[in-house]
Parts: structure tokens; sequence; C-alpha cells
């Protein structure tokens, strides 16, 4: 008779002595797709244990066990497998055998196999899967950080050290000598093999497009005259193999140093010399590119919070329009990168990270060689079809050059580190020193580059008066003041300002603040809604008596003979979309609204869009205004929730996906046009006209159409918003001069 303790020895002997048949981890291992031929989607089938990379044979494998791989890869699901080391011989550990999987895994770890490891395979034998290209929803973005597991992250940055005296005069370092950060330390690499290829891949990371050729031969003299100095420092550190990688190998479509074949000591070992005979790479890269008007329009980037990402729009049929998120990946994010005079994608993003756009789906399936100079050049599928929609808008995060902007600026004394009062670095009578920034004209734009200078996304709130916040010790002066900003600038230093400083209440309590957000609404008008409902009432005035008290008449109104007589009024119905990633809110809470007895309503807003009629030169002839006094979700799509309505005195805004409409037949839902006589004009409208709540972009709040006016009749016709306008090659130059107009 066992006795308990007996029994559960020899159980637990037992099954210490049998074979593994399936592997348990507390996290799931890291796979990658790699080989000669492979594509994000596609490779030869390499897996990350205890810090190695190695095989899977292809003993058992097949599509239920691609599956689950090309699941945990984040694709939707795999379209076959490839035996016989299709996808090239890999080297070192042939990590699993015999992989035996139900289908309904979360990782390939989970599946039986013979263990860890153990295997009766040789490389020749190495697996290979293809997955469909579309990623599962819940995989967000294809990222330098998610494709390289910790093995490979061992080389986690790279720099151009400048050599010549003129390049270390400049902030920006565009020519130097490679160092790449290994396990903590800054290495130099050995120039042996160094290819053109390699110098792109480097020039990508540090956020320039291209390389440019290197006067090698005065690099080469100059290194030759420090390695003969005996009291050189490089010269003993250049024989410790510690200083140096000793090889890289790139295609020039990658976008990470650690992407490439990297061989950090000679195969030989130690005793063998890392750079025999070498020096240091040396790579020269071009600072951006200037563009010509086409190319410009051909891509751009918007709803982005950062110079360098945004969702991708593309110009076709002179239409701007979207690229869904199908087979995108991180080659084709590099060449829309740049494109657009940027380095290399540092992150591609999926299912509209960063909003959702309107209009036409113009590309889909977009496969880029990485060789390609536009995104034109890539082979791609147009239109919609196979399930694209907007809420798979794909994005693009850049890598862009580190002008040490981020370093002059800082917020202090906030609840978080979102907020506080801005602190910036500026030169005074030569010498650094950190100060405040004066508030007087400090607003919503001029916050909006504070937070981008920052790193942390949009502004949510300019803050004139922050004396409820405590600075930093010695650095409350106010160095700077008189602060304009147009919106578009990387930093604080690069608006206008004044040069001596003039602030009208000296420095302290009401220092400039901001509060950041990573998120903002984003509003556009309906263009066709209102071309559709345009038409001309005859009002008479003893039905304008509140409409005139809130301004929404022309000034000649005030001379008539009220009640009698009559205004002539374009009226029409907007509808006004959030496509943003955040709820548009009024800027005020509802103990700041304003009260209008007249129409018994609160303004939370009060003047929420501009209505003008314009001359085809850009004058003004007539004008209205419209206050949010009902800023509600009147329609939501399927599964969206109204979160805000006006009944009761309920809380104002838009949510993200849902429409707010003004009808046609409501107040100074119009534009008084009694006195503009017969003609063509301009039709103007626009969203948030004083910029008083932040949107992560300002461009699409401007909806403009041509109006045909016969004194009787009014026809709107061709309206269109933002920058979709300047597409139109029919009216391009006459559009560019309102813009400018209306700038």
């Amino acid at each position: 008779m066992w006795s308990l303790p007996a029994a559960l020895s020899l159980l637990l002997l037992l099954l210490l002595q049998a074979p593994p048949c399936w592997l348990q981890a507390l996290s799931p291992a890291k796979l990658r797709l790699v080989g000669p031929g492979s594509r994000p989607e596609r490779g030869r089938l390499e897996v990350l244990h205890q810090g190695q990379w190695g095989t899977v044979c292809d003993d058992d494998f097949a599509l239920q066990e691609a599956t689950v791989a090309c699941r945990q890869l984040g694709f939707e699901t795999a379209l076959t497998w490839a035996h016989s080391a299709n996808y090239g011989q890999g080297e070192g550990p042939i990590w699993l055998d015999n992989v035996r999987c139900m289908g309904t895994e979360s990782s390939l770890d989970q599946c039986r196999s013979n263990g860890w490891g153990v295997n009766d395979c040789s490389h020749s034998e190495d697996v290979g899967v293809v997955c469909h290209p579309q990623r599962h929803r819940g995989y967000l973005s294809e990222s330098v950080s998610n494709v390289l597991g910790p093995q490979d992250q061992r080389l986690e940055e790279v720099r151009l050290k400048p050599i010549l005296a003129s390049a270390k005069r400049h902030s920006l370092v565009t020519e130097g000598a490679v160092e790449v950060k290994y396990e903590g330390h800054w290495r130099q690499v050995c120039d042996r093999d160094w290819t053109e290829s390699n110098s792109k891949v480097v020039c990508g990371m540090l956020g320039f497009p291209s390389e440019a050729p290197v006067k090698s031969h005065y690099y080469r003299r100059v290194w030759n005259l420090k390695m003969e100095d005996p009291k050189s420092r490089l010269k003993n550190l250049t024989q410790k193999n510690s200083f140096w990688i000793h090889r890289v190998n790139c295609l020039g479509t990658e976008s990470h140093l650690a992407n490439c074949q990297v061989q950090v000591a000679p195969a030989q070992g130690r005793l063998q010399p890392a750079c025999l005979g070498g020096m240091h790479a040396v790579v020269s890269c071009v600072a951006g590119h200037k563009k010509s008007r086409a190319e410009e329009l051909k891509v751009r980037l918007r709803s982005g919070a950062q110079m360098g990402e945004g969702r991708v729009e593309v110009l076709m049929n002179h239409q701007w329009g979207t690229v869904c998120d199908h087979g995108w990946n991180l080659i084709s994010a590099s060449i829309v990168c740049r494109q657009l005079g940027f380095g290399s994608a540092r992150e591609a993003l999926f299912g509209a990270q960063l909003g959702q756009g309107l209009g036409p789906i113009h590309l889909r399936e977009v496969r880029c060689k990485g060789s390609e100079r536009t995104l034109s050049e890539c082979p791609s599928l147009e239109g919609p079809q196979n399930g694209c929609k907007h809420e798979n808008d794909a994005a693009v995060r850049c890598n862009i050059p580190d002008r040490g902007f981020k370093n002059q600026v800082r917020l202090a004394g906030g609840r978080n580190p979102q907020e506080g009062v801005v602190e910036v670095q500026v030169e005074v009578n030569g010498v650094r020193r950190w100060g405040a920034v004066c508030s007087d004209h400090w607003g919503l734009t001029e916050a909006m580059v504070a937070c981008r200078q920052l790193g942390l996304g949009f502004a949510n709130h300019a803050i004139k008066d922050t004396w409820y916040w405590q600075g930093t010790p010695g650095a409350t002066n106010v160095v700077m003041s008189g602060v304009r900003c147009s919106g578009t600038e990387l930093a604080l230093q690069q608006c206008q300002r004044h040069g001596p400083v003039l602030c009208s209440h000296g420095s302290g309590s009401s220092s400039a603040g901001v509060s950041c957000t990573e998120s903002a609404p984003d509003l556009v008008m309906n263009a066709q809604l209102v071309q559709e409902t345009a038409y001309l009432e005859d009002r008479h005035l003893s039905q304008l008596y509140c409409a005139h008290e809130e301004n929404c008449l022309s000034q000649s109104a005030d001379h008539m003979d009220w009640p009698y007589g009559y205004r002539r009024l374009l009226r029409f119905s907007s509808q006004i979309y959030n496509l943003g990633r955040a709820d548009f809110r009024p800027k005020t809470g509802r103990h700041n609204w304003i009260w209008h007895q007249c129409h018994r309503h609160y303004h939370s807003i009060e003047v929420f869009t501009h209505y003008d009629l314009l001359t085809l030169n850009g004058s003004k002839v007539a004008e209205g205004h419209k206050a949010s006094f009902c800023l509600e979700d009147t329609h939501c799509p399927p599964g969206l929730q109204k979160r805000y309505a006006c009944a009761n005195f309920g809380e104002q805004g838009v949510t993200v996906g849902c429409w707010d409409t003004y009808r046609h037949d409501i107040d100074c839902q119009w534009v008084d046009i009694t006195d503009v006589a017969p003609g063509n004009y301009i039709f103007q409208v626009v969203v948030n006209p004083q910029f008083e709540v932040a949107e992560s972009d300002f461009s699409n709040n401007m909806m403009r159409c041509h109006c045909k006016y016969d004194g009787h009749r009014v026809w709107l016709h061709n309206c269109h918003t933002g920058d979709s306008y300047r597409a139109n090659s029919e009216l391009s130059l006459e559009q560019e001069r309102l813009r400018n107009n209306f700038i």
C-alpha cells in the first residue's frame, strides 16, 4: 500500500521523465518571418527562445499550424505553408519539431510538440508560412519595436558623430561616423563591405529621406593621421573588439539597422581583429528634399499630432482619398515617409488609428518592394472592395530629424505631466536661460505648437492665468513675449515674437500655460447636403426680431421700418461630422454658457460657424454666423450610442463618429443677401472659425461652393471641403487666391 506522499513523489518523477508534448510559458514566444523573398506576411518561420532565434521543422506542419502562427503574427489567417526551406535555410537551433495544433491556440508554443530543441531535422527542412495580408482587428500597428525581438533590440539606437569642423558647428548633424548603441554602449561600425544600402537605412532611422556620396578619400587621410599618432586615444580604442560592430549588410528596404544582417564580432572569435585594415563607416544624409508642386500634391498626411505622422491620403482623379490598411506594412509606409521628405517609417498604423477620412478609398493591397521613389510606383489595387471601409484607413509615423527642440521646452507645476506652466530655454545676453512665456496674445494656436514641441500631442486648452501652478524656482521670469504662431511650427522658438521682452503684466501668476491631450476631435462639414438644400426665402421682419437681436441679419436691417418689410435669406441645412479621435466639447462648462432670452436657449459657443458670401476675388459681400445653441448628437451610426443632447439643459458636444445637424428652417441658419446684386459668388462656411476648441486638423473646417444668383433664384454647385478644393484643376488658381484671402 503506497502512502500518499510516496505516491505523489512517484507521480512527479514520472512526469519529469516523460518527454514534453506541449510548451508552457509565462508569455508567448515571439515569432518572425524572414529569409530570401520574405515579406511581412510570408517567409521562413522563426521563434525566439532563451534570447536566440531558431527555426521550426516542417515535420507534421500543416495549415492548422500555419494559421496559429499567422494569427500570432497579427494576420487574420494562413493561406498556405512551405516545406523544405523554401525561404532559405536558417541558422542556429531548430527549436520546434512535430508541431501539432488544434487551430484554436493563441500562440504556437501552446501547441503540442517534441519540446524546445528536441528534433531529428536539419535546416533543409525549415518550414515557411504564407499569411493572408489582412491584419486582424486587434492588431493596431506594425512598428520597429514589435517587429524586432529582444535579441535584435540590443541594437538600440544609431547616431552620426561629426568629424569635420563644419559639421560640428551645425545643430543638425547630417554627416559623420556611424555609431550604434549595442547593449547600452556606443560602438562604431567597421566600413569593410559598407554599402549605399546600409547608408540609406541609417539615414532613414535618423529622419532623412536618402543618403549622399561621401568623400571617403578625405576621411581615410584623417583616419590614417590619427592612427599614426602614438598619443591618439582613438588608436588605442580601435584595437579593442568591444569598440566595433564587425559587419552590417542591409538591402536598403529595412526600417531599422537591427533588421539587417549584423555581425557584432568576427566569426573566428575574439582573437580575430574586428576591423582589420578598415576604419569607421562614414555616412552623409540628405536633409529633406524640395518637391515639385505636382509631386507634393500626390500624397499627404492628415490628423497627426507630430510632424511626420498622420492618416495617409493620396490624390487620384483630382480628389483626395485614403488608403486601406489591407496589406499595409512598414515597407510601404517608409515609401510614403521618404516621398514626403522624412526618413523611414517607425510605425505603420492600421484601423484608422489617426482618425477616419471622408470621401473615396483610393488604394488597397499596396505592395511596395522598398525601392520605389513614390507610392504611385508600388503595385496596388484601386477601390474599396474586399471589406475596406474608413475604419480601415492606414496611417504612418515617420522618423524625423532630431533638432533638439524638445529639450528647449518643459512644463512645470501641473497636476500631471500633460499640463503646466510653459517654460522655454532661450539665449539672453549670450547665455542660455530658462524662463516663462508671457500670456499676452497666448491662444490655442500657440498652445498647439507647445504641445507638439513637447511630444504630448494636441493642445486641449491654452491657459493665460496660471497663478495656481508653481513654476520652476529660478525660471519664473518672462523670457519670451509677443508669441504669434501660425500653427505649423515645430517649436515656439520658430514663432514670431518680440525682440526685447514686452509683457503687460510682468512675470509670475499670468505666465502662459497649456493642457495637452493625445487625441482631439476633427469637425468637417457635409458639403453635399449644403449643395442639395440651399434655397431663397423672403422672410417678414415681424418674424425676425430674435434673429436681429442675435446679429444674424446684415447691418442694413438696423435702418428698416420694423416690423414692415422683409429680408431675403439664403437658407440651407448643415450637417457637421466629428471624424476625430475625441468628442468635440464646448470650451467652457455649463456654468459659463450664455442664456439668450429671446430664443430661450443657452449658447455654449457664441460663434460656432461663419457663413459668408464672397466675390470671386475674395471680398465679402454678405455674412452670417451660428452660435452652438444646441451642440448635440442628432445622428450616430448603428452600434454607436448618442452621448449628448440639449434637452433639459443637457451636456453638449458631438461624439466621435456622430453628426450634428442644423436644419434649414431654424433661426440664423442662413446668409442675409438682401443687399447683394445678382452675379456669381463663392459661398463659404467655416466651422469653429475662432479656434475656440482644439482639433486635430483645421484644414478641413472650411467648405466652399460656387454660387450663382440671378436676383430670383440661387444655385450652389461644386461644393468642396477643405484641401480637397485645391485638387480641382478647374478652380485651383482661383481657390488658392481665396484661401490666401481667408488666412
